[in-house]
């Protein structure tokens, strides 16, 4: 195809413009024919500028035969060549849209009509949005956009001033991929005018993701883009017209101070305030795929529109989609046209982690035009969806903190609002509860899952220390074990059954301990005593007051109340010599299905594994539960996909967690029906946990709700997006009866029990 190159950069300079001989060069090669006109020197930060008033003029260069290094520099003529092979560049004294103008309408016709327009490369980035509003490189792809042609902007994203030819080399000739691929499907409807492309300078370009993007909204801070400088550094106009000025006024300083300080501006942009945007955002944005070290493609109408936001962060199909994955586009008549199926989204949930990968999900599963979303929502107070509403009758989605749900309105308002939480489902949260739940169902299904796969608990509850052994009459199974514990010899400690003891209604690993003696028990709850603040006030509760152990985990004290002691899990099954238990999300909508999301995580111990007899302090070498650590990291936080263990037994994992998980919820819902009360306009997830031991057996350990997403890690937020992805298609789009485009992660999301309750 016949392709316009311009840029914002000038022609070919190892200081301001490395990268665009050596794009041109493969282009080229790879078959194109190529016309070239570019300004004549540096237009960077000028958009779509035109110099009105001001007589273009052009020049003409021949590049040189070098196109990497210091050499690059080719030669400039003021007329054109006259001979027959001549492949000039036409230089104009111009901005980057004005050279679009004259390379489309004003030369290079004999070569016949141009297909494509190609602004860039860029040198340096073109992501979020305060960079793409003042590009030039972006300014001449809507110059093209606006003449109804295709365009794209090209920028390369440099981590380094070093300009590594290879990789240059590489990003080219990716850059030529993406574009020709882009080209091929380019959509038929209007829905895109124009495609905003990064590609990072690192190593390994070719190799690395290649994503659909949002582009990230973000702005300046407080204070200029400007550094003031003295006046008197003026030029030599300037220099005479001050001191004739100092003659006027007889060097008079207090005449000077009535008027303005005379002073020159030079462009300073903080860039520290992007970079710290992009680092604050969440995945799916431009300027956080670059970050990562990934492409990004960006659709665009030619009114800086995103004209695709539905698909950011998916991964770019180089050959065209499947028909059978249609994408809903969202033009610009479409986001005018009101929508029956519309709704309002009010999406607060308090978590920084969390709230922009909500946010993105819905965007990448709903149409713009399809969703009103709400997100500066005060939650300090419960939310009133009917003082939010336009009226009454809407359909309005509300997902913040479980304390702040509307449930009198959605109990009012079943076919319309739909809210993320079941106003009770302690059978499953609460330990105590949980176990109970387990017990109850087992005894009633003796072949259920539940037998082979959750350990049985012993639950009791404490008031105070002194009172621990009376609390344990009932707990017939832990009290023989400790007995016969205790007849074992210490040296011999690796032969006693261990057990792990929970505090109820702790969380983020609080108050766990090891014991295998009822001495080793008394201690725990002596200690315990001995930390609880003293008070005479008696209109103080107990589950008022909080205390730290010496090990700086709070424990408020009511969570000193109730308690299970499980046998410990021993072997574990171990990597790199650590243990680590499986964070299962699973989503639970109406009354009731149960999905279980199929990226799961293995999160590991902060040190080397040890028997509970070695060191049973030592909970950093027991306890996998990533809160406790500083920060997760790769070390802590990996892919389950991506353990060492043959796929087989991988899968087999994956099955027995969803069997488990599918029963423990029908349980709760049939057994313990008082305690776990599903609605038929609510969803809500879960963070479920297992351990699996050196045989293989998967045992579930917890259930959370508004689970610890951030255990997560910065550098697997794409799962937790995917996950609320998925929650959009299955909970959201399902209860407003929304038909959404299909999607290839769709899979992702496996229904493991439909419960029918009777509950509509």
């Amino acid at each position: 195809m016949h392709i316009l190159v311009t840029n914002d950069d000038g022609p070919p300079s190892s200081h301001s413009s490395p990268y665009i001989h050596c794009l041109v060069k493969h282009l080229q090669d790879a078959g194109h024919t190529v016309s070239v006109c570019v300004p004549n020197t540096q237009r960077s930060w000028i958009g779509k500028a035109h110099m009105i008033g001001q007589t273009l003029k052009p020049s003409y260069y021949t590049p040189s035969s070098n196109i990497h290094g210091e050499d690059t520099e080719g030669t400039t003529h003021h007329l054109p060549s006259t001979a027959a092979d001549a492949d000039e560049w036409v230089l104009i004294d111009g901005t980057p849209a004005s050279c679009v103008q004259i390379g489309l309408y004003h030369f290079f016709q004999d070569k016949g009509p141009i297909d494509l327009v190609i602004s860039g490369p860029n040198y340096g980035r073109n992501t979020t949005s305060v960079f793409a509003l003042s590009s030039g490189t972006l300014g001449a792809a809507l110059e093209a956009a606006v003449c109804r042609k295709k365009a794209i902007a090209l920028s390369f994203a440099f981590f380094s001033r070093n300009h590594d030819p290879v990789i240059i080399e590489a990003a080219c000739r990716h850059g030529i991929r993406v574009i020709e691929a882009l080209y091929k499907q380019w959509p038929t409807d209007d829905s895109t005018d124009l495609y905003s492309v990064n590609v990072p300078l690192v190593e390994g370009v070719e190799q690395h993701k290649t994503l659909w993007a949002d582009m990230l909204q973000n702005y300046w801070k407080e204070g200029s883009c400007f550094q003031e400088i003295e006046g008197q550094a003026g030029d030599a106009d300037e220099e005479e017209a001050r001191i004739r000025q100092g003659e006027i006024d007889n060097g008079s300083a207090a005449q000077e101070s009535k008027g303005h300080k005379h002073k020159h501006f030079k462009w300073a942009p903080r860039m520290a305030d992007v970079y710290k945007s992009v680092e604050e955002s969440g995945p799916g944005n431009d300027g956080r795929i670059i970050r990562d070290g990934n492409t990004s493609i960006t659709p665009m109408k030619a009114n800086f529109a995103i004209s695709h936001p539905e698909r950011a962060a998916r991964e770019f199909e180089f050959e065209s989609p499947s028909p059978a994955l249609p994408l809903r586009h969202n033009t610009g008549q479409d986001s005018e046209r009101p929508d029956a199926d519309a709704f309002q989204a009010i999406i607060a949930y308090e978590d920084s982690y969390v709230q922009p990968l909500i946010v993105s999900a819905l965007h990448a599963v709903f149409p713009l035009a399809l969703v009103k979303l709400i997100t500066d929502v005060s939650t300090a107070d419960n939310v009133s969806l009917a003082k939010l509403l336009s009226s009454p009758e809407s359909r309005v989605l509300q997902i913040t903190p479980y304390e702040s749900i509307d449930f009198e309105f959605a109990a009012e308002n079943t076919k319309s609002s739909l809210i993320n939480s079941y106003v009770i489902r302690k059978a499953l949260i609460r330990k105590h509860y949980l176990s109970t739940t387990v017990e109850h169902w087992v005894a009633k299904n003796p072949d259920s899952p539940l037998k082979q796969h959750v350990k049985r608990s012993e639950s009791f509850e404490v008031d105070y220390a002194e009172f621990l052994e009376d609390s344990l009459v009932e707990a017939f199974d832990l009290r023989e074990s400790m007995d016969r514990n205790a007849e074992i010899d210490e040296s011999e400690s690796s032969k006693r059954e261990w057990w792990i003891l929970k505090p109820g209604m702790s969380d983020r690993g609080q108050g766990i301990r090891l014991f295998s003696t009822m001495d080793e028990l008394q201690d725990i709850f002596d200690g315990w005593e001995a930390d609880r603040p003293d008070s005479d006030d008696e209109d103080n509760e107990p589950q008022d007051q909080e205390t730290q152990n010496e090990d700086g985990d709070y424990i408020t004290t009511s969570h000193l109340r109730h308690f299970v002691a499980q046998p410990y899990i021993h072997p574990p099954l171990l990597f790199d010599n650590r243990k680590f238990h499986i964070r299962t999300y699973v989503l639970c909508t109406g009354s009731l299905k149960i999905h279980v999301y199929k990226h799961m995580l293995a999160l590991f111990a902060a040190k080397a594994y040890s028997a509970p007899w070695q060191s049973p302090d030592d909970i950093e070498s027991f306890l996998t539960n990533t809160c406790l650590q500083d920060s997760p990291n790769e070390n802590s936080v990996r892919r389950f996909w991506d353990l060492p263990l043959p796929e087989t037994q991988l899968s087999g994992i994956f099955d027995q967690i969803c069997s488990v998980t599918g029963e423990i919820f029908e349980a709760a819902a049939r057994a313990m029906p008082v305690h776990f009360q599903t609605l038929p306009n609510a969803f809500e997830v879960f963070g479920l946990d297992f351990m699996v031991d050196e045989g293989g057996n998967t045992w579930l350990l917890e259930v959370n709700a508004f689970p610890d997403f951030k255990q997560t890690g910065g550098d697997l937020s794409q799962i937790v997006e995917g996950f609320w992805r998925g929650v959009m298609r299955n909970g959201v789009a399902k209860f407003f009866g929304v038909d959404v485009a299909r999607s290839e992660d769709e899979g992702d999301m496996v229904l493991v029990r439909d419960v029918d309750l009777g509950r509509r």
